[in-house]
């Protein structure tokens, strides 16, 4: 098909509606309009507030004007249905004023199903979707006549795409794509990137010449405060909830904010916390991924219009959301990332030539010292990479590999030669040796060798003529049913009764309610009443004490580079300065009865409390890789006959606790363990169990929902340790238990960055047997109290009082170094 040439200027209808709005080009937007027209596809990193979404568009929007065409020109994919739906309101705006005879629509989990058959048999001009619904359309028969028009290709916010699973699956559909428009220009959007190489090559994975990377220039720097109410910052805690008046007051001064949480936990918190002090009775909202979507659309149709003063949310708004009205941005708790915080400041004054307006609340004295060298990242213009995935080069995931296949051969029969040329053009898969192919081809065809008997996992056969096809229609309609890398923790939805659903919950914490209790959910105080037809029956609440709800997902790790900072920060004392005089204290007094961490040493404090013997090691390292460290840990002291009894971790130290003094401290930290003390622990631990259970369901040995049912996650669990034990035993080298062993070593036990710490501190580890608990050691002590004092709120106040005062008090400095 011949390739449309994209004007390079505006024409008339679009120039006039740029004049009446006062607006010209930005330089950044001039470029992408050349880019386009000379058939390019292009990497954007531009600062929000800049026009970048609309310079994704403009191209199409310069060209469907000029040259009016039929079917689906543009596809827009977004990683959240939330900035698909503000992205698709935003760009009615221009369609309607112009009176452009373009169709743009949304397409998402949440569209309803007869609009989804309208825009397959009719495509509107311009699509927005996310990575799922992709993988969708392209299992239908008529993909090649839905995309065969199509001419632009925008991933929206794509360093949150690459290296992650679902990455992977929208590189294999951007790899199907080039099959059926290879005419297709491609557009990456983005205002943090950290490797624009890197991510310009994801973007461009399969095309003929690397996309271009177009800089736009940089706005004004954020005016960025920290919240310490009366200078107090607690020692221990992630809530960021003691500062919870002062946020109300920082909300009631603006003209619309949004807090940004952590946790879907915390968000439900912070919103209970302001609307009980909402004597000003301020319009507040809440927003996380648990609601339902009506109420979700609900309050992000009122923040576009105006009608909210703040909405308390996690990272279900991180992304893009452009509202006008936003002026103040508020993090409550610790950013955990420069590149993350830039991204959530972003969302306040959308004006290169306003500065941002940002605020930062720290939930305890080491989430501050994080806060100010965040602070000090942006002022330098320094980005991190994402913490929690791998780099965009390394290997696609072979349980999203089987999905894709299996996705392919409903679309219609193929040919495993042309299918493996296509994947290999996706730049997650590129190093894909044929043989590891071949075997993710056998396993979507039977399942594998040890499952090969069993006439459900036969869902491929091959003709005589080498063709590959589904073997019945219910092997499509499952797929469809099952598509997408998002495998959440069990859900149940929640209503009240005689009600309308509120939202989903986990099953697992559900199981945990007796009939009578509360807890907070959808910004309310609910009364459990029972479990009926896999919905969570609940009555209002009141006057009473909640559990609280704790929520598997919105945890979010520290970066790499932010660690770093902060640990330049302990060694510059200069920097000091800028704490409360009461921060410096602690620090003083750690220095002078311990030491302070050092980024290129480790940190190692051993101290008796009571009848226990504790070790503190300060790795920086990342709650993850901490946690796995702490197993390890305790596996070597048990066998060296310290006898450990527990452990608990953060994001920056490990404390584990013994009843014998742990004396041989090199020895415990002998990088080795990474090697089979690592394989002994994961293969004895329930991680590979849980992982495997991602991968059989991400892999579709495991269907979550059925034709008019959806399994729970009990049902789930169940069949997937069946299998696993299975393959194990007559399969150990099946393909989806090499895909469980590389999730769970390189992203759920954070294994790479660990042996990174450890090879970084090697024979440089700074021991210190103190006579007593250290100032830093502080809080890792009270998050163990937290779990283990069964008393009174009051008792544990009493005995963290004394804790403190044990740590402070002036004493020589520890019995010894090594």
């Amino acid at each position: 098909m011949p390739r449309r040439t994209v004007p390079a200027a505006l024409p008339p209808v679009l120039a006039a509606w740029f004049a009446a709005r006062g607006w010209s080009l930005h330089p950044h937007q001039q470029a992408m309009l050349r880019a386009a027209g000379r058939g390019k596809s292009a990497l954007l990193i531009a600062p929000t507030g800049g026009g970048k979404t609309l310079a994704g568009f403009l191209p199409s929007l310069v060209e469907l004007a000029a040259q009016p065409s039929p079917g689906m020109h543009t596809l827009y994919i977004s990683p959240l249905k939330a900035l698909a739906v503000d992205v698709h309101r935003n760009l009615e705006l221009p369609l309607t004023e112009t009176g452009l005879a373009i169709r743009a629509e949304t397409r998402t989990g949440d569209t309803p199903q007869s609009k989804r058959a309208r825009q397959r048999s009719k495509p509107p001009q311009i699509l927005m979707t996310t990575p799922e619904s992709l993988a969708l359309m392209l299992s239908y028969a008529d993909a090649p006549e839905i995309f065969r028009h199509l001419r632009a290709v925008i991933v929206d916010e794509v360093h949150a795409l690459a290296g992650t699973k679902r990455g992977d699956l929208l590189g294999l559909g951007l790899a199907r794509l080039g099959t059926l428009a290879p005419q297709a220009r491609r557009i990456g959007l983005s205002a943090t990137i950290a490797e624009p190489e890197r991510l310009a090559a994801w973007i461009g994975s399969g095309l003929a010449a690397r996309p271009e990377i177009i800089c736009g220039a940089p706005g004004e720097k954020p005016e960025i405060g920290i919240i310490l109410p009366e200078a107090r910052v607690p020692w221990a805690g992630h809530m960021a909830m003691h500062a919870i008046p002062e946020v109300y007051v920082a909300i009631r001064d603006a003209r619309t904010a949004i807090v940004f949480v952590n946790t879907r936990a915390q968000a439900e918190l912070a919103f209970r916390e302001l609307w009980r002090i909402n004597d000003d009775n301020l319009a507040i909202a809440l927003h996380h991924g648990s609601l339902a979507v009506e109420q979700r659309r609900r309050v992000e149709a009122a923040m576009a219009e105006g009608r909210l003063r703040a909405v308390v949310a996690t990272a279900s708004l991180d992304l893009g959301i452009d509202w006008g009205a936003v002026d103040l941005v508020v993090q409550m708790g610790a950013p955990k990332g420069v590149s993350r915080l830039l991204q959530r400041i972003g969302r306040s004054n959308h004006r290169l030539d306003q500065p941002s307006r940002a605020l930062l609340v720290p939930g305890n004295r080491f989430e501050l010292l994080e806060c100010r060298a965040a602070i000090a990242a942006i002022g330098s213009g320094v980005l991190d990479a994402e913490p929690d995935r791998a780099p965009p080069g390394r290997d696609g995931g072979l349980d999203v590999l089987a999905q894709h296949i299996l996705g392919r051969a409903c679309s219609s029969p193929f040919h495993a030669d042309d299918l493996y040329r296509e994947v290999t053009a996706a730049q997650p898969y590129a190093e894909l040796d044929r043989a590891t192919f071949d075997a993710v081809l056998d396993y979507v065809a039977t399942g594998g060798y040890a499952l090969k008997s069993y006439e459900r996992y036969r869902r491929l056969e091959r003709r005589d003529d080498g063709i590959w096809q589904v073997t019945r229609p219910a092997v499509a309609r499952s797929y469809r049913m099952n598509v997408g890398t998002i495998v959440e923790a069990a859900m149940l939805s929640v209503r009240l009764k005689r009600g309308k659903p509120l939202g989903r919950i986990e099953e697992w914490f559900v199981q945990g309610l007796e009939p009578g209790d509360t807890f907070i959910f959808a910004g309310r105080l609910l009364k459990f009443e029972g479990i009926r037809d896999m919905q969570v029956v609940c009555s209002p609440a009141a006057g009473t004490e909640p559990k609280i709800p704790s929520y598997d997902g919105g945890k979010l790790p520290l970066t790499t580079q932010l660690a770093d900072r902060v640990l330049a920060l302990l060694e510059n004392r200069k920097a000091w300065a800028q704490l409360p005089p009461e921060v410096r204290e602690w620090l003083n007094v750690q220095q002078y009865r311990s030491a302070l961490p050092k980024r290129d040493h480790l940190l190692v404090e051993t101290f008796p409390r009571g009848k226990r013997h504790f070790l503190v090691a300060y790795g920086f390292a990342g709650r993850a890789a901490h946690q796995t460290l702490g197993m390890l840990l305790t596996r070597r002291m048990e066998r060296l006959g310290y006898r450990p009894l527990g452990f608990v971790a953060s994001d920056y130290a490990l404390a584990i606790w013994s009843l014998d003094e742990p004396t041989r401290i090199a020895e415990l930290f002998d990088q080795e363990m990474m090697g089979d003390d690592l394989e002994a622990w994961m293969a004895e631990s329930s991680l590979l169990k849980r992982t495997f259970r991602n991968v059989a369901v991400i892999a579709g040995l495991i269907e979550r929902r059925l034709p008019g049912q959806e399994k729970s996650g009990r049902q789930v669990t169940f069949n997937s340790d069946t299998i696993y034990a299975v393959l194990r035993k007559y399969q150990p080298d099946h393909i989806l238990l090499r895909a469980t062993w590389a999730d769970a070593a390189g992203g759920l036990v954070d294994a790479r960055r660990l042996g990174l710490m450890l090879g970084r501190v090697k024979d440089r580890i700074e021991h210190r047997a103190l006579d007593r608990v250290s100032p830093l050691a502080v809080p890792m002590l009270l998050d163990i109290g937290r779990e283990r004092v069964d008393g009174s709120a009051h008792d544990a106040l009493i005995a963290e009082a004394a804790l403190i005062e044990e740590a402070m008090a002036p004493a020589a400095k520890g019995r010894s170094a090594a």
